[in-house]
């Protein structure tokens, strides 16, 4: 009885965040972003600190209550595995979108494609090399993008079990990220905005 509870409680959620969800740009908000990917890791491993690290420490216990729930109605089977789990990322992303100060309008679905300054900045951090960036912006801006992706790369290898450094991570990525966004943009209030953050 009380999974039934369950599984229908989860479906209600779903059903009603699908028919709220409306577009926006957020790359956070993806279902192939960082904060997915890290509650997919943080699932997959049984370790919540790879998730911790995207919420603030006042919104730990929050996830942390979440995570054992989930993890309890995960092994009922693949449907409750798959709601659960689903709930999760949605819950996750939420926290971590109040946290920034930005309302939550759903996940993106897999594949969608976040705008150009975004995926930049991500290949950037992927192949470690702003090279790429700096050929679309006017040279006055390649000291400043050299300087916060560097401070980004500095902080990439924390320990997992750190949250302190990983939230230092954390934030030194959505700050270089939201930068180069509005580099590309030509947002320059949020470019103002983040130099200010």
């Amino acid at each position: 009885m009380l999974h039934k509870t369950v599984l229908s409680t989860l479906i209600a959620v779903l059903f009603l965040a699908a028919l709220i969800s409306e577009p926006i740009f957020a790359h956070c908000d993806s279902m192939e972003g960082p904060v997915v990917k890290a509650s997919i890791k943080a699932l997959e491993t049984g370790n919540i600190n790879y998730v911790l690290v995207w919420v603030r420490a006042e919104d730990e216990q929050e996830i942390k209550t979440m995570f054992d729930k989930v993890n309890s109605v995960r092994t009922i089977n693949d449907e409750a595995k798959e709601l659960a789990d689903m709930y999760f990322y949605e819950t996750v992303v939420r926290i971590h979108r109040l946290g920034e100060g930005v309302g939550y309008t759903g996940l993106k679905p897999a594949g969608y494609e976040p705008k150009e300054g975004i995926e930049a900045a991500d290949i950037a951090i992927e192949k470690n090399s702003v090279d790429d960036i700096l050929q679309h912006l006017e040279e006055a801006k390649h000291e400043e993008v050299k300087h916060y992706f560097d401070e980004l790369q500095s902080k990439r290898n924390y320990d997992v079990n750190d949250l302190t450094a990983g939230r230092d991570y954390v934030a030194s990525y959505v700050h270089f990220i939201h930068y180069v966004e509005a580099l590309y943009s030509g947002d320059t209030k949020s470019m103002e905005h983040q130099h200010h953050h």
